[in-house]
């Protein structure tokens, strides 16, 4: 992956506001940084991203890390949690179903996405290819 031309971290509460708080700052951020026509994308998918570390890997004490970086190339998303024990899996989910949807948003919007275990916990990352047009 290129160096990273802008690079932006915070950490968030396990709170379910801690949700639109990431999605506001990762468009913001995507606008900011000269991506306006990425900024949609770039909430949703942090927004899918952060809502599944809530759910799946918040521990009530330890905060929820989301990063944003701008490289030559694409604007990463990256969210990290303290629960490593369970990687995303894409899963079919049933139509009368209330969850299992956000990966597929996920493996359709991002140029790629994955899962990389830390230490303590895990970082699930997805990534937009630049908008040519600015």
């Amino acid at each position: 992956m290129l160096e990273p031309i802008r690079y932006d971290v915070r950490n968030y509460p396990p709170r379910q506001d801690s949700v639109p708080a990431a999605r506001r700052r990762a468009a913001w951020l995507a606008v900011a940084w000269g991506q306006p026509g990425l900024a949609s994308d770039v909430a949703l998918l942090t927004s899918e991203l952060t809502t599944n570390a809530l759910l799946h890997g918040s521990v009530w004490d330890r905060y929820l890390r989301v990063e944003v970086e701008l490289t030559g190339a694409v604007l990463r998303i990256a969210v990290t949690d303290p629960k490593g024990e369970r990687r995303p899996e894409l899963r079919a989910a049933g139509d009368d179903e209330q969850y299992g949807r956000g990966l597929h948003i996920v493996d359709l919007l991002s140029e790629r996405w994955g899962a990389a275990d830390r230490v303590v916990g895990k970082t699930v990352w997805a990534e937009l290819a630049l908008d040519a047009s600015g």
